[in-house]
């Protein structure tokens, strides 16, 4: 129960930094696959759900490797808004 809370705060934090980023303008923005350029790249909201989703199953089902590569996602998720951020990239 307690890999569940954790990962679906991650997921939150993963959706704050995905919007923030969507909203921030970056011209990087421009250069995303065309799959993700509808709704003005909101159609990646629903695969970051998509991803939290089967993360949460799999941790429920006594996955301990899911949460853990969802951490891990997690982690390059922050990075990478954070050089986006900071005008690193």
């Amino acid at each position: 129960m307690i890999g569940l809370l954790v990962i679906f705060c991650l997921g939150v934090l993963n959706f704050a930094a995905h919007k923030a980023v969507l909203e921030s303008g970056h011209p990087m923005l421009g250069q995303v696959p065309w799959l993700f350029q509808p709704l003005g790249g909101r159609l990646s909201l629903i695969v970051e759900f998509v991803m939290l989703l089967g993360a949460m199953i799999m941790v429920v089902s006594g996955s301990f490797g899911w949460a853990m590569l969802y951490l891990v996602y997690s982690l390059m998720n922050g990075l990478a808004a954070w050089l986006i951020f900071s005008g690193r990239v």
